[in-house]
C-alpha cells in the first residue's frame, strides 16, 4: 500500500454541491463561501458553472460571484462550462480555469444533454481549443463511470474511451465521478486499473458521491492506486441526505479527517472548513451532512 504523500483536495460544494440544493442561495453568501474555503488552505474551489439559468438557477449569478470574489494568488477557482457559449462568458469573468464534463452513459448523456457521447465529445473538443488558445487549464470530468440511474453497470470500456479523448484533447487532469454514489472499493480499484493503462494515474482524480455510504472506502482504494487528488463538498453538500434524489457528494471535513489521520498532507484546515461548512448549512436550515463537522462541534474531548 503507497499511498501518496499528498493529497490535493478539489473542493466542489460551491459548485457541484450548491447546484443540488434546492434553497437559492445568494451570491454574497456564495462569495464569502468561496472565501473562507480559501482561508482554510484549499487550493482549488469550483465556483461556479457558465450554464443556461433555466436549467440550473442556482448557477445564475456566477459572474457576479466572480466579480466579487477577492481572489488568492495561488488559488484557482474553475468554473464548469457545457459548451462555447459558457466559455465566452468565462472569458468575459477572467477565468483562467475551465472544467468540462462527459457522461459514460449512452443513456445518460441522452438525457442530460440530448446528445450522444461521440457528439458531445466533438462539441467539447471545440471548447476545449479555444480554452487552451486563451491560456485556460481545462479539467474534464466523467460522469456514471460506476453505474448509471438508468443503465445500471457502466462497462469500463465506456470510462476508458471518454477518460482518453479527454485527456487527448488536452485536459491536464481527468476527474472520474461516481454520480450516483454506487461503486465499492474493488469496482473502483477494477475501473482505475482499466482507465490507469491509457491515461496516467498522475492525471486522475476521484469524484465520489456518498448515496451508499461508500465514498471514504472508494477513496481509500483510490489512494492504494496512487491517485492523489479527490474531489469532495464542503458539509456534504448537494447531497442532504434527506432530500429527494439527493446525490450525496462525499464532505470534504470527512475526506481531511482521514487523510490527516492517515499522515497525508493537504495543507487545509480541518477546523476551518467546519466552520464555512457550519455558515453555509445554517443559510441552508439544517445540519451539517458531514459526520466529522459533526463530531467536531459536539466534542467536549479531544480526539
Amino acid at each position: 500500500m503507497h499511498h501518496p504523500g499528498t493529497v490535493r483536495i478539489v473542493e466542489v460544494g460551491p459548485r457541484d454541491g450548491l447546484q443540488n440544493e434546492s434553497t437559492v442561495v445568494p451570491v454574497e453568501v456564495k462569495v464569502s463561501l468561496i472565501e473562507a474555503l480559501a482561508d482554510a488552505g484549499l487550493m482549488t474551489i469550483e465556483a461556479g458553472s457558465f450554464v443556461s439559468p433555466k436549467w440550473v438557477p442556482q448557477m445564475a449569478g456566477t459572474a457576479e460571484v466572480l466579480a466579487r470574489l477577492r481572489r488568492r494568488p495561488g488559488v484557482s477557482y474553475p468554473v464548469l462550462v457545457p459548451n462555447l457559449k459558457g466559455l465566452e462568458a468565462a472569458i468575459e469573468s477572467g477565468v483562467t480555469e475551465v472544467a468540462i464534463f462527459a457522461a459514460a452513459s449512452e443513456t445518460f448523456s441522452q438525457r442530460n444533454i440530448n446528445r450522444s457521447i461521440s457528439e458531445s465529445l466533438e462539441r467539447l473538443r471545440a471548447v476545449s481549443e479555444s480554452a487552451l488558445a486563451h491560456g485556460m487549464k481545462v479539467r474534464g470530468y466523467v460522469s456514471c463511470v460506476l453505474g448509471c440511474p438508468f443503465e445500471g453497470e457502466i462497462a469500463s470500456g465506456a470510462v476508458v474511451r471518454v477518460a482518453e479523448n479527454l485527456y487527448a484533447m488536452g485536459c491536464y487532469e481527468i476527474s472520474l465521478g461516481d454520480t450516483i454514489g454506487v461503486g465499492t472499493p474493488l469496482k473502483t480499484q477494477h475501473l482505475l486499473e482499466a482507465v490507469s493503462a491509457r491515461v496516467p494515474t498522475s492525471a486522475l482524480a476521484v469524484h465520489f458521491h456518498d448515496t451508499w455510504g461508500q465514498a471514504l472506502a472508494n477513496i481509500l482504494a483510490s489512494l492504494d492506486l496512487g491517485v492523489s487528488v479527490v474531489d469532495s463538498s464542503v458539509s456534504g453538500l448537494g447531497g442532504c441526505p434527506y432530500a429527494p434524489g439527493a446525490t450525496g457528494n462525499v464532505a470534504t471535513e470527512d475526506v481531511l479527517y482521514m487523510l490527516q489521520g492517515m499522515g497525508i498532507h493537504t495543507g487545509v484546515d480541518l477546523e476551518k472548513v467546519a466552520a464555512a461548512g457550519r455558515m453555509i448549512s445554517h443559510h441552508l436550515g439544517r445540519e451539517p451532512a458531514s459526520k466529522a463537522a459533526l463530531a467536531l462541534s459536539s466534542r467536549s474531548c479531544p480526539p
